[in-house]
């Protein structure tokens, strides 16, 4: 359970300024689980993070200025438990790792990685946020996924989050030094956000998109879009809708999402279901990515891949809960997906396929 707090240790400063409208609130997941990942003939069993949930540590604090106004913060770190390292990287470029925390082959590493932000609210008017903060065109991809992009089966092993020709373009979960707004929560089910990054001191990783959806009662629908500017002439588009409905015995998501750079185009969708069992909770889904196109000597169109994923959760607590999972995915020629990030290391053409058993505590 979640534990607010009107002074925390770890942050004494503020603590010596916090009045009765004050509150901090400290959070987190930690999630590991023991993985066989099948890449080819090669197989590897390793402990991982974040198969069913995100891991992360986060402080948010809101301060209630009346009126209907509010300010705020909120500062989360991702966590790599399996070695006990907490951040990761943050997209941008660094001239020298950093000792410990930072990631293998990263030049810079940030400790809240997942999200650094600051708010003004309002009841009437919604809330301005800046900082590091998640991007629109991601949020459908998450949502309306039964996994929520996490396990060895999601929408994000094939959904395209960067083009496909290398160069960078690292504002397909989140951006930094971005300027958001998101809509109140009081309009009768519509909900909405923009944002717009400022890149990284150059035109390079710019981005601006949007979100804006409907829901009401067992039915949410939505649609998002985002363009992020590249070290090329070309920008990175990406445009998708997702939705989901609740018929009580199963819970039925879809999403659909085209990404496009320059000539190249990928068309992504994933049908997944939740379906209650007791204590526990079984999912299901397949998706499909077709690639097209070709930019100079880079050939997009044997680059097309499949999967499906089970996975099962038996919650022990409201905060504990074990769980299994299988994932298997089947690449064209010119692909070399895996169902898992790490071990990354898998030949074109090769199938991938993996099992875990984890478990998850919530605080």
């Amino acid at each position: 359970m979640k534990k607010s707090l009107l002074a925390l240790a770890v942050l004494g400063a503020y603590a010596g300024v916090a009045s009765a409208q004050s509150s901090v609130t400290i959070f987190g997941v930690v999630d590991l689980s023991v993985n066989q990942v099948k890449n080819g003939d090669a197989k590897t069993t390793s402990m991982l993070s974040n198969m069913l949930n995100s891991n992360r540590l986060g402080f948010r604090g809101f301060e209630d200025m009346g009126g209907g106004l509010g300010a705020g913060f909120w500062l989360e770190a991702g966590m790599n438990n399996e070695g006990g390292n907490v951040g990761g990287a943050n997209g941008s470029a660094g001239s020298a790792p950093v000792a410990g925390i930072n990631a293998p082959g990263n030049g810079q590493s940030t400790f809240f990685n997942r999200r650094s932000t600051v708010s003004l609210f309002s009841q009437a008017g919604g809330e301005i946020r800046l900082g590091r903060d998640y991007v629109p065109s991601f949020w459908n991809l998450a949502y309306f996924d039964v996994f929520g992009a996490n396990g060895l089966a999601n929408s994000t092993t094939l959904a395209a989050l960067s083009n496909p020709t290398g160069q960078v373009s690292s504002t397909g979960v989140r951006a930094n030094n971005s300027i958001g707004y998101h809509l109140p929560g009081n309009l009768g089910g519509f909900y909405g956000q923009a944002m717009f990054a400022l890149g990284q001191g150059n035109d390079n990783n710019k981005y601006w998109g949007l979100r804006g959806g409907f829901a009401t009662g067992p039915f949410d629908f939505a649609f998002g879009y985002g363009e992020t500017d590249t070290a090329q002439a070309d920008k990175f588009k990406v445009a998708n809708v997702g939705g989901s409905w609740n018929f009580g015995f199963m819970k039925l998501f879809g999403v659909y999402q085209q990404a496009k750079f320059s000539s190249l185009k990928e068309d992504f969708w994933e049908l997944s279901v939740g379906v209650p069992l007791g204590q526990g909770e079984f999912r299901a889904m397949y998706g499909s990515a077709d690639d097209k196109g070709t930019r100079g000597a880079f050939n997009n169109n044997n680059r097309d891949a499949t999967i499906w994923g089970l996975q099962y959760i038996y919650n022990l607590s409201k905060r504990t809960a074990l769980y299994g999972g299988y994932g298997s995915l089947d690449n064209d020629p010119g692909s070399a997906r895996t169902v898992a990030a790490a071990p990354a290391q898998n030949q074109l053409g090769n199938t991938s396929s993996g099992y875990n058993v984890g478990v998850r505590h919530s605080f």
